[in-house]
């Protein structure tokens, strides 16, 4: 056995594979023992790792996915993780995407995946008005195929790399813009009522992530649909929570509790209201 699984496992060999060229440091380790923790955490909490269970792991060639990768494959390999692992790359036809980059990568680590080749790249710059931001639209369209390819693969759930400040500045754009009280849940199924949505890297930081990766030596693939337009509302929110993080210590982790620790008697939706007692919720 190596690691909890047989040294034969293509996961045991995969995971071999990606942290021999990891820094051999007492730093790097602890980064790598914390984002297991945590992604561990998450996947008990939520029930995420279910008897059967195939998940879609959706690598887009951002530092979150191939993060969220690594993570998976070290806790596959250590026997902590049961259920099984596809790598999906959905390639949406960007010009100078370097489409032989990603399947290079993972068939040099064993790992199973599927190339989807969907030009959604041209969809979105065609029916997106001039001035308007890409993500909602691209991002529907994204999901919309790898929902197809899970059912396609026999998998029951498509795993995001979505993170901690993902879900902050999530709730603060939908509080600020959208009028409502909403981050990003850890598990949500479908519409369809067929796939589940899980993130289990919602409660770690990005900057941990960014770390993580880079100390990989992953081969990160910048996105030329959100990331080649400016002053988007998220990147603002980002700079916002930035600012307020730099006056406020901890800010984020406190915020990352609150949503864990939500008390639906003293908010003003009254679907909600209940004759809970206790104190008037204020903070002094």
């Amino acid at each position: 056995m190596a690691d909890g699984l047989p040294l034969t496992d293509p996961f045991a060999q995969a995971a071999r594979r990606l942290f021999a060229r990891a820094p051999d440091s007492a730093g790097f380790q602890r980064l790598r023992r914390r984002l297991a923790r945590e992604a561990q955490s998450m996947i008990e909490t939520w029930n995420m790792d279910t008897p059967g269970a195939r998940w879609l792991v959706c690598l887009s060639g951002g530092k979150d996915s191939h993060a969220l990768l690594a993570i998976l494959l070290d806790l596959k390999a250590q026997g902590r993780l049961k259920a099984d692992l596809l790598a999906c790359n959905l390639d949406q036809g960007q010009p100078g995407f370097p489409k032989e980059t990603l399947p290079a990568w993972l068939a040099e680590l064993g790992v199973p995946y599927r190339i989807e080749t969907r030009d959604t790249y041209s969809v979105v710059t065609e029916k997106v008005p001039e001035g308007s931001t890409y993500c909602a639209l691209c991002s529907r369209l994204r999901r919309g195929h790898l929902y197809r390819v899970a059912r396609e693969e026999g998998c029951n759930a498509i795993a995001l790399g979505h993170h901690r400040d993902d879900a902050l500045e999530t709730l603060m754009l939908n509080m600020a813009h959208g009028g409502r009280l909403a981050a990003m849940p850890a598990r949500l199924m479908n519409d369809a009522g067929d796939v589940t949505v899980l993130r289990p890297l919602i409660d770690s930081a990005e900057a941990d992530l960014a770390r993580y990766a880079a100390a990989l030596a992953c081969p990160i693939i910048p996105c030329d649909l959100c990331g080649s337009q400016d002053g988007l509302q998220r990147q603002v929110m980002k700079q916002r929570l930035d600012a307020w993080a730099r006056e406020v210590p901890g800010l984020r982790e406190s915020m990352a509790r609150a949503l864990a620790n939500v008390r639906p008697s003293h908010l003003l939706d009254p679907r909600l209201a209940t004759d809970e007692a206790g104190d008037d919720g204020t903070v002094p």
